[in-house]
């Protein structure tokens, strides 16, 4: 997992539109990534996508309107809970992939969806893990999007099992 992604040129192949939290979803995995690569502290990177990424025009692209709190919610709590989410993934990728061996931009992938399957209980699981194969669709043609899927319906088993579980007996009649 290499990965030959720019995650600040997201691929021209969109698997559908996105609203405005797919739209913070991806935002937030790019700050995610810069803050990893970069060093940049959290409210330095904050200031800059709200100030000149989120619905601005770059490069002649216009990138579309995000919901802001949304963004800002993902980055603060991954940053905030990152040592308790780290170990999580690191447990649902197969032994020959420990998580620091995971690219960059694949590392902020997980922990967004890690961390909204952890702590944004209102949002279904299923949908949490279909919007980050989507991110990860943006920026890798492989194997990476399969790879998230597998990583966090692990997750969303172990953090999420009622919810899970409910849906089953749900189908079930």
């Amino acid at each position: 997992m290499t990965g030959k992604a720019d995650p600040e040129k997201p691929a021209g192949k969109t698997v559908r539109p996105a609203n405005k939290r797919g739209v913070a979803r991806l935002a937030a995995v790019q700050a995610l990534y810069q803050m990893d690569v970069g060093g940049a502290p959290l409210t330095s990177v904050v200031s800059e996508f709200t100030a000149f990424r989120l619905g601005k025009e770059i490069d002649g692209a216009q990138y579309r309107e995000a919901d802001e709190q949304w963004f800002k919610q993902i980055l603060a709590g991954v940053v905030e809970d990152q040592k308790f989410l780290d170990p999580y993934i690191h447990t649902a990728l197969a032994e020959d992939w420990p998580l620091k061996r995971i690219d960059s931009l694949l590392r902020a992938i997980l922990r967004s969806g890690s961390y909204e399957l952890l702590r944004r209980k209102d949002v279904p699981a299923k949908v949490i893990i279909s919007e980050y194969i989507d991110v990860t669709k943006a920026f890798f043609d492989d194997d990476e999007p399969g790879l998230v899927n597998g990583v966090l319906d692990r997750l969303a088993h172990e953090l999420r099992s009622g919810e899970l579980e409910e849906k089953k007996t749900d189908g079930a009649s």
